[in-house]
């Protein structure tokens, strides 16, 4: 039997991928679970598994190539007998045009580490006649039919391919489906050195660059918040405190970039509106308070690595955490969870001198807050005179369907307090 595999969706964002490298060539023997090719996503490099024993028979997009989400990008045979029958197959664009009774396809698994620590299962497209005798749904969503009594083949699933999620089935039952938790993933054993970042492509005056994986990702999710009515609150905070603390924690390892994390988690925990985003069933409250943060990439586009429940991790572990994830971030390592599964997002563009700017709202999250630089600023002081004292803007956008003017209003001037007067609760 011959067997496709696909091009996996490795992320809720992704409409294509890139073909980074094969692992395999055609003709090698292939063991299921093992890695045949890597593919870049629009975040990451993900490693792609076969879930079959044999040989990868013919390549049919090559390396440096991108093709579209469910599109077959190579043929497994299961016996040696069988390659030139699947390389026979291949010119003939067997993928677009299969036959009436198409061999079952393939499953592929993305990730970073062997197949027993796979982090996703893929499902590829049922065949074109649109029929499918198997029943793809998630483990949640199995346990949970089990425990409401629902039979899974009377459920339509709404997620990638048809596949059945938790809230299908709380749907099915006649419940409100819920927002899924957000777990803290385990750090997988990389399999391969991570590759040097990549260094930005020299251009010459005139020259039109395509858009790389990455950036036409940014380009896409950019796009879809326009269809979102946002508004801005601006606030400026005084940070003679914060900066005095910083000065203290920077030997120990601590970063500003975890301070301000953590001060914003902090400061969502009693506004837990600004944590929580739009839906169509209303308005989610996510379970945990993960922050993402922008970063630059060398080669262009950004990425937003996530601390997760950054109110609760102390500030010390929450710096290693983020130094990990900007490494693993620009050499383009890091899981889909740990990208993802933002509730709150910070861009920061103090550290070019910039005072103040606005941020465009990610999709699925209801704030961003944009933080300007700190600076010696002349104030007024309570007593009536003159003084210096560093201060920074910062500006947050809001999704005006969940949150209102006052409820981002009311956030600032939680945060400011807590910067100003209290900041060193922080290391608590």
């Amino acid at each position: 039997m011959i067997h496709d595999i696909f091009m996996p969706a490795l992320s809720s964002t992704m409409t294509e991928g890139k073909i980074v490298s094969w692992v395999k060539s055609p003709g090698d023997k292939v063991a299921k679970g093992e890695t045949v090719v890597v593919v870049e996503s629009d975040k990451a490099d993900m490693d792609v598994e076969s879930f079959y024993d044999g040989y990868l028979a013919t390549i049919l997009v090559e390396a440096g190539q991108e093709a579209p989400v469910g599109e077959a990008i190579a043929l497994i045979a299961e016996t040696q007998e069988e390659i030139a029958q699947a390389q026979q197959k291949a010119p003939s664009g067997s993928q677009k045009s299969p036959d009436p009774t198409p061999p079952q396809k393939e499953e592929v698994t993305a990730s970073t580490a062997s197949a027993s620590t796979a982090t996703a299962t893929i499902t590829a497209p049922a065949s074109s006649n649109g029929k499918s005798n198997r029943i793809v749904a998630s483990p949640r969503a199995k346990k949970l039919a089990k425990q409401l009594g629902i039979a899974l083949n009377t459920v339509e699933g709404s997620g990638p391919y048809g596949r059945i999620v938790a809230e299908d089935i709380e749907k099915a039952a006649g419940k409100t489906p819920t927002p899924s938790a957000v777990t803290t993933p385990p750090t997988p054993t990389p399999t391969v050195t991570p590759p040097t970042p990549p260094t930005p492509t020299p251009v010459t005056a005139g020259e039109t660059v395509p858009l790389n994986t990455l950036q036409k990702a940014v380009v896409q999710n950019m796009v879809a918040t326009l269809q979102v009515p946002t508004f801005h609150v601006g606030y400026t905070i005084t940070t003679d405190e914060l900066d005095k603390l910083y000065k203290q924690l920077k030997p120990k390892g601590v970063t500003m970039t975890a301070l301000l994390a953590k001060a914003v988690a902090v400061t969502l925990q009693k506004h837990p509106l600004v944590n929580a985003n739009y839906s169509d069933q209303g308005i989610c409250y996510p379970q945990s308070i993960n922050i993402a943060i922008a970063v630059a990439m060398p080669d262009g586009g950004l990425i937003t690595p996530v601390l997760q429940n950054a109110d609760t991790v102390d500030i010390y572990s929450l710096s290693r955490t983020w130094k990990d994830l900007v490494d693993r971030a620009r050499s383009k390592q890091l899981q889909p969870e740990e990208y993802n599964s933002g509730t709150f997002t910070l861009s920061n563009l103090g550290m070019f001198g910039v005072d103040r700017f606005d941020a465009i709202l990610p999709p699925g999250q209801g704030s961003i807050l944009a933080i300007g630089a700190s600076s010696p600023q002349v104030v007024a002081t309570s007593d009536g005179l003159l003084g210096v004292k560093r201060q920074m803007a910062v500006n947050i956008t809001c999704d005006h369907r969940v949150i209102y003017g006052s409820h981002a209003a009311a956030f600032l001037q939680e945060l400011a307090n807590l910067l100003e007067s209290d900041v060193h609760s922080l290391t608590m």
